[in-house]
């Protein structure tokens, strides 16, 4: 529970989130309005049956008119041609602004996640984020669909009621009275309804989350042995998102249940009245067929209304949600985003505007400065220069990468690349120039070729050579055009690494931090990559944090970190008389 609501402490305060469901739907207006016409026009057509029925038994069954009966069969033959085509394009139409809205907050939500300024992943492991893009996009999107049919169910119960009051003053009343009541009690009774859906929705995404985190770390655990401590840890989020389901579940269940009965009832107390009056003779045998009718056609309307009010609970939880994520603050850069125009052309050619803004001109050189980072960390790298990094402690060394990764920004601390200060630039292209490669960088799916080439112009052989990934393509059945699961899980995870390292020298930055690259490879492979890193980065900066004494041999100085300030400095080998130093490598 402590980390759960940690994690709602970091998310966005409730002042932030925007309405994304009133937005989302302002934004297919046009087919919702065309929609709701249509239906509209459905449900008119589909009250108008049981009153036409009515007029044939007493204009044309009941005089026994030939023509009368072909007239009035004629004109209700067209009422059913009318209320199919409303229908079908109605239905169209409806799916259309169902579909759209659907994709564009899925869109909204990735382009949020996918922001080069991060910030929306705090709190939220990976799984949960997808949930929202796709099971509470989705939810919102059929309040979209259902909007038009609630619309046209208030028109069919509109219809039925004037016929009634014609016919019957009565059975008018009785309809434009009791349909009010009964639609206050059905919104009342969807109250719980949506108490429930958010802590559902919220429940299942965490234990998605957990799941495909397990998944992903599922080697390491099981070289930890920890795979007691992991099931135990799904099993607990499993439940708990089981728990949220049944709740709301049960209220779903009882709501149905309740608005079902009350529907009935009231269906039934119509008829009663109805034929009550028929048989004194206040209304004629055809009225009476086209009351009983309408109640019954009563029932589905009603039963939409429920429906969409049911969407419209579930709609509004997963809105808040989606609105969460959007409004999540920035981990760099400016403040929260605008949730309501991000997705939009306007907004996007005016932030493109201001991260061109950010985006040095001048050619890259490769000095980089470090001041204050951590707890006092000084580091300065001219351009060409070949520096390793040992910290103590490995979580010093997280916090350096991330912050040369710009997942953070270093304030208080001072970075500047090239006498520029970082923060002055937009994330993605400070991260052009200084490249960090993370020691879990994941692999996309696709050829050896695709994963290693991606961002490199050139050649890649000589970055394959110097990660010592030829090997692995040699070893692969189709060489370079060998396939790559997703996340790299058909290779082992020193190729992974090998091919991961071969990816950053490719792309040639001008900084390159290399983290720990080679803790799945085997010394002598180790030893052949770090000289083949350097010779290849000869006259390119390069930090490499680690804590691998080949890899630290090869740079030209070593920084030695203890408890977040600068302990010693000097080559790898003169710090070797160090017991300190000697600790803290691998």
């Amino acid at each position: 529970m402590t980390n759960e609501r940690h994690s709602r402490a970091l998310r966005a305060p409730e002042s932030a989130v925007r309405p994304v469901l009133r937005d989302a739907l302002r934004a297919r207006r046009g087919p919702i309005a065309a929609a709701t016409v249509l239906f509209c026009g459905h449900q008119a057509g589909e009250a108008l049956v049981p009153v036409l029925v009515g007029v044939v038994i007493d204009r044309a069954v009941a005089t026994g008119d030939p023509a009368a009966l072909l007239f009035w069969l004629a004109l209700l033959g067209l009422d059913f041609l009318v209320l199919s085509f409303c229908y079908r394009w109605g239905a169209r139409r409806s799916w259309y602004a169902d579909v759209t809205t659907d994709q564009a907050l899925r869109l909204r939500v990735a382009d949020r996640v996918l922001d080069p300024r991060g910030g929306a992943e705090t709190g939220r492991l990976p799984g949960e984020l997808t949930s929202v893009a796709v099971n509470d996009a989705k939810r919102v999107g059929v309040v979209a669909f259902a909007l038009p049919l609630a619309t046209a169910a208030l028109a069919a119960m509109a219809v039925a009621a004037t016929v009634l009051l014609t016919s019957s003053l009565v059975l008018g009343v009785l309809v434009l009275l009791g349909t009010p009541a009964l639609l206050a009690a059905v919104h009342y009774l969807g109250r719980p309804l949506e108490r429930r859906s958010g802590p559902e929705q919220e429940a299942a995404a965490r234990a998605s989350g957990v799941a495909a985190d397990l998944v992903e770390g599922f080697r390491v655990l099981g070289g930890l042995r920890a795979q007691p401590a992991a099931v135990t840890r799904y099993v607990g989020a499993s439940r708990a998102a089981l728990a949220a389901t049944l709740g709301a579940t049960r209220a779903q269940a009882l709501y149905q249940g309740a608005v079902l009965a009350m529907n009935g009832l009231f269906l039934a107390l119509v008829a009663l009245v109805g034929g009550r009056l028929a048989a004194s003779g206040v209304i004629s045998v055809g009225e009476l067929v086209a009351a009983v009718g309408l109640a019954q056609f009563l029932v589905t309307p009603l039963q939409i209304l429920g429906w969409v009010n049911g969407r419209l609970a579930q709609g509004r939880a997963s809105s808040r949600r989606i609105g969460e994520v959007l409004a999540s603050p920035y981990a760099v850069g400016v403040g929260a985003p605008d949730a309501n125009e991000r997705h939009s052309r306007a907004h996007r050619s005016c932030e493109s505007a201001v991260r061109s803004e950010g985006e040095p001109t001048d050619p890259a050189k490769g000095e980089l400065r470090l001041r204050g980072v951590l707890d006092g960390v000084d580091l300065d790298l001219e351009p060409g220069a070949h520096v390793g990094v040992v910290c103590a402690d490995p979580a010093d060394a997280a916090a350096l990468v991330r912050v040369l990764a710009r997942e953070t920004e270093p304030a208080p601390a001072v970075v500047t690349l090239d006498g520029t200060d970082v923060t002055a630039l937009a994330p993605e292209h400070s991260r052009r120039r200084v490249l960090v490669a993370a020691h879990d960088a994941v692999l996309f799916s696709g050829t050896v070729a695709e994963a290693v080439g991606a961002a490199a112009a050139g050649d890649v052989r000589p970055a394959l050579t110097a990660a010592h990934a030829d090997q692995v393509a040699e070893v692969l059945p189709d060489g370079l055009d060998s396939a790559v699961s997703e996340q790299g899980r058909s290779l082992s995870g020193g190729q992974r690494q090998r091919l991961a390292l071969a990816r950053a020298l490719a792309a040639d930055p001008p900084v390159l931090v290399l983290h720990d690259p080679t803790t799945a490879v085997d010394a002598v492979t180790e030893a052949r990559i770090a000289e083949g890193v350097a010779a290849l980065r000869t006259g390119r900066t390069t930090l490499v944090v680690a804590t691998r004494p080949a890899l630290l041999a090869a740079t030209d100085r070593v920084v030695h970190v203890v408890d977040g300030r600068v302990a010693a400095t000097g080559t790898h080998a003169a710090l070797l008389d160090d017991p300190t130093y000697r600790g803290a490598l691998g």
